[in-house]
C-alpha cells in the first residue's frame, strides 16, 4: 500500500512537469507563429517594394504605425476580456485570426489592400501574447518563471530566423506572396490544436502568498490606474518601449539594408541571416532568462539592471553594424547585437507578472504591451522608413544607413530608464525590510 501511494506520488509531479513542457511548447510555437507573420513585411520588402512600389517611408508606416495602431490598442480590452474569461479559447481565436488576416497579405493587390490586411494581423494578433504570459506564469511557479518566459520569449527568434529561411527561399523561388498564404494555412490549423489540447490553469495557484483577492475577476478601470500609476510598472514599459524602438525600427528594415547597402541576395539572406537571427536572438533570449533569475535571487534590482547592462554592451556593436563595409563583417557584428538587445523583454514580462495580483495578469501583460509595443512597434520602423526617405530626399544616396545611426540616442534614453528603474526597486528592497 506504501509502496503505491510512493509511486502516485512521483507520477504526479512528473506528469505536471509533462505538462508544464507542453503548455510552454505549445505557446511558443504559437509565438513563433505570431512573431513569423508579424516579420515578413521585413524580410519579403525587397520584393513586395518592387511589386506595388512601396517607398521606404509607406513600408515603415505598414510595419509599424498602421499594425501597431491595432496590435497595440486592442490588446486592452482583449486582455480585460481574457483575465474575465478562458485564456486559452481567447489565445486559439485570435491565431485563427491573424493567421487567416496573414493569409489575406499574400492575396493583397495594391498597398491599400496590404494595409488592411496588416492591421487585421494586427488585430489578431492583439489576443496572442498577453494571455500566453498569464498562463505560464499560472503554469509554473516563482524562481522559474523567468526562464519559462526566457524560453517562450525564443518565439521571436526562432519565428524570425524561419521566417528569413522559409520567406527569402519560397519568394526567391516563386513570389513574395507564397509565404503569407502557407504560413497563414499553417497557423489556422495550430489555433485548432490549441483550442483542443491546451487546459486552462488555475488562476494564481502557484503564488508563495495567497491574499483572496486575486481570483475574482478584476474591474477594468481600476487595473488599468493601477498600472499606469505604478512608478515601476510604468518604468518598466517605458524602458522597454525605448528598447524596443531600436529592435524594430532596425529589424524591419535590417534585411533592406543588408541587400540595399551589403550587396545580399536572397539566396544569403536565407541562409545567413537566419543563422544568425536563430543564434544571436534566440541565444539572448535564453541567457537573458537564466542571468535574471539568478540575479533577482539577489535583488529585485535585476530586473532592471540586466537590461542597462546588456543595452550598454549592444550599443557600440549596433553601431559597428550599420559602418560595416561588407554583408559578412556586419552579420558577425549584428550576432553580438541579437544576443544583447533582449535581455529587456523576459526581465520586463517577469517583473510585471509578479508585481501585480493573479486576476490582473493578462491585462498587465496588454498593458504592458501597449506602452513598450506603441512606442517600439508603432513609432521605431516608422521613424526609420521616414528618415530613410528624408535623407533620401536630401541628397544622401545612402539615406537608409543614415536613418539607422539615428537610433543610437534610444539606446541611451533606454539604459537610463533602467537605471531609474533600478534604483526605484533598489528603494523599495530597503523599505520593506525596515522594522514596522
Amino acid at each position: 500500500m506504501a509502496a503505491g501511494s510512493v509511486s502516485s506520488d512521483v507520477a504526479e509531479p512528473a506528469a505536471a512537469a509533462g505538462r508544464s513542457w507542453f503548455v510552454l511548447a505549445a505557446l511558443t510555437f504559437v509565438y513563433i507563429l505570431n512573431f513569423l507573420d508579424r516579420q515578413l513585411i521585413g524580410i519579403l520588402a525587397k520584393p513586395i517594394q518592387d511589386s506595388l512600389g512601396v517607398t521606404d517611408g509607406e513600408l515603415g508606416l505598414i510595419g509599424g504605425l498602421y499594425f501597431a495602431m491595432f496590435y497595440c490598442f486592442i490588446a486592452i480590452p482583449v486582455g480585460w476580456f481574457a483575465d474575465r474569461t478562458n485564456r486559452v479559447n481567447v489565445l486559439a481565436l485570435a491565431c485563427a485570426i491573424w493567421s487567416g488576416a496573414t493569409t489575406a497579405c499574400g492575396l493583397a493587390g495594391s498597398y491599400s489592400q496590404l494595409v488592411v490586411a496588416r492591421m487585421a494581423v494586427g488585430f489578431g494578433e492583439a489576443g496572442g501574447v498577453p494571455p500566453s504570459y498569464a498562463i505560464i506564469t499560472d503554469t509554473y511557479p516563482p524562481g522559474r518563471r523567468a526562464a519559462a518566459l526566457g524560453i517562450f520569449n525564443l518565439g521571436p527568434a526562432i519565428g524570425a530566423a524561419i521566417g528569413v529561411a522559409f520567406g527569402a527561399t519560397i519568394a526567391a523561388r516563386f513570389d513574395w506572396r507564397m509565404p503569407f498564404i502557407v504560413i497563414g494555412i499553417i497557423g489556422i490549423v495550430t489555433a485548432l490544436l490549441v483550442w483542443l489540447f491546451i487546459r486552462e490553469p488555475e488562476r494564481g495557484a502557484l503564488d508563495p502568498v495567497q491574499t483572496g483577492d486575486g481570483a475574482g475577476k478584476a474591474a477594468f478601470w481600476p487595473t488599468v490606474r493601477m498600472f499606469l500609476t505604478h512608478p515601476v510598472l510604468m518604468l518598466a514599459a517605458l524602458g522597454s518601449g525605448a528598447t524596443q524602438f531600436v529592435t524594430y525600427g532596425l529589424g524591419n528594415f535590417a534585411v533592406l539594408f543588408l541587400m540595399r547597402e551589403k550587396g545580399m541576395v536572397l539566396g544569403d539572406v536565407a541562409v545567413w541571416y537566419a543563422l544568425v537571427l536563430l543564434l544571436g536572438m534566440g541565444g539572448g533570449m535564453v541567457l537573458s532568462g537564466r542571468v535574471i533569475d539568478r540575479m533577482t535571487r539577489k535583488s529585485r534590482t535585476g530586473y532592471a539592471m540586466a537590461p542597462a547592462i546588456s543595452l550598454a554592451i549592444a550599443m557600440p556593436f549596433n553601431i559597428a553594424f550599420v559602418w560595416a563595409p561588407s554583408w559578412p563583417l556586419a552579420l558577425m557584428l549584428l550576432a553580438v547585437v541579437m544576443v544583447f538587445n533582449y535581455f529587456y523583454l523576459s526581465a520586463s514580462v517577469a517583473l510585471v507578472q509578479d508585481e501585480v495580483k493573479p486576476n490582473q495578469r493578462v491585462l498587465s501583460g496588454a498593458l504592458l504591451l501597449l506602452v513598450m509595443n506603441f512606442i517600439g512597434l508603432g513609432l521605431g520602423p516608422t521613424w526609420v522608413g521616414q528618415a530613410s526617405d528624408w535623407f533620401k530626399a536630401h541628397g544622401d544616396p545612402h539615406g537608409l544607413q543614415s536613418a539607422l545611426y539615428t537610433l543610437t540616442p534610444f539606446y541611451l534614453i533606454a539604459i537610463a530608464l533602467f537605471l531609474w528603474l533600478a534604483r526605484l526597486l533598489r528603494r523599495e528592497t530597503a523599505i520593506s525590510r525596515m522594522p514596522a
